[in-house]
């Protein structure tokens, strides 16, 4: 029997007391600062400012907190936030060969122009859980890039020189790029809207996707042209100045690719290219990002859709984490009328079925 539920206020606001003893945890164990988290976890931070769409060390640090490290329900948290900001206008466009490099690997080229980085990675240690994984104590590795910064020109736009990889156009200003923070989306949607689009796109569903094509669906199989990590000036113009002034540099994680497709509209084919840029050191969500920039820049290059990754609007419309967990974290609220109204029409279903065996007898 299907009865009405009463005294809903005060269970929410018991189940809220409750989130908060269990987030928490046991009070015997040292609660966990911001700082700790911002320090310790930084790539869950980073990827929180990327599906947050807010560079902010210290509010991703806290909304992780918050969240109980749920990297969806942080993003959410910090759009929120995000949102309660004053906006005093765009940036100048980012000049990333002019990046302070931290790591920075050319796999197509063995002697790329500016040199190989390995800095800090994961891609060549044992995948084996360490009690200790901070390790045994020893001296600090120099990496001192303030007195003597590394600096290395694109490979990709090297390569375009060349004649082997496609042309690209120069950026736009600010004040000419639609900004989906502002607007929605609109299908078909220009390259610039795509990449907004996903940079900001859950990682994991990104990776899937680029995997997808890895794996033969779309035939859009990529080689990694240049993947670099570091720190880029950011540049602000002032109306009352007149002119552009450094406020800040941000750390990104770039990533460019190229692909076996060739671009055969142009009078002279070259390999296609896609792109990826993400805040903070976030590899995977840049090649990702790449390989899905280059897969849905099909349409553009005449290209037929044969696979979900070149679909624009199956991957924009699903792509944002935030809205996809709220869509479906939406299926948890009440639903009793809905369900009423489908019960009626399976009671009803049932009775003329039951009818029609009644009349065939």
């Amino acid at each position: 029997m299907l009865v009405a539920i009463r005294g809903g206020e005060q269970a929410i606001e018991n189940a809220e007391r409750l989130l908060i003893e269990q987030r928490r945890g046991d009070p015997a164990i040292s609660e966990l600062s911001v700082e700790q988290i911002g320090e310790q976890l930084s790539l869950a931070v980073d990827r929180t400012m990327n599906e947050g769409a807010l560079y902010d060390r210290h509010a991703a640090s806290l909304a992780l907190k918050q969240a109980q490290g749920d990297a969806a329900e942080a993003a959410f948290l910090l759009r929120t936030f995000r949102a309660t900001l004053p906006r005093a206008g765009y940036s100048e466009p980012l000049h990333t060969a002019s990046m302070q490099i931290e790591r920075r690997i050319t796999p197509i080229v063995k002697e790329a122009p500016g040199g190989q980085y390995l800095g800090a990675t994961y891609d060549y240690i044992h995948r084996l859980l360490d009690e200790k994984p901070t390790g045994p104590d020893k001296s600090p590795i120099s990496t001192d890039n303030e007195s003597d910064p590394i600096i290395a020109p694109h490979l990709a736009d090297r390569l375009a020189r060349d004649g082997i990889a496609e042309k690209l156009p120069s950026a736009n200003s600010g004040a000419d790029i639609f900004d989906i923070t502002r607007d929605p989306v609109m299908y078909p949607a220009n390259r610039e809207v795509r990449l907004q689009s996903l940079s900001r796109a859950d990682e994991g569903f990104l990776t899937g996707l680029a995997n997808s094509t890895l794996q033969g669906y779309g035939e859009n199989f990529p080689l990694v042209t240049e993947l670099r990590v570091g720190d880029v000036a950011v540049d602000f113009t002032i109306p009352e100045l007149g002119f552009a002034v450094t406020i800040g540099r941000v750390t990104l994680s770039e990533c460019e690719i190229l692909n076996k497709k060739l671009d055969v509209q142009s009078d002279e084919p070259r390999f296609t290219r896609g792109y990826g840029l993400s805040l903070g050191r976030s590899e995977r969500r840049a090649m990702a990002m790449a390989v899905n920039d280059r897969a849905l820049k099909g349409r553009d290059l005449g290209e037929a859709v044969q696979c979900p990754i070149e679909d624009e609007q199956f991957v924009l419309s699903n792509a944002d984490g935030v809205e996809a967990a709220g869509l479906l974290q939406s299926l948890k609220l009440p639903h009793y009328v809905s369900f009423q109204a489908e019960l009626k029409r399976l009671r009803d279903i049932q009775a003329k079925h039951l009818l029609r065996g009644e009349n065939s007898q």
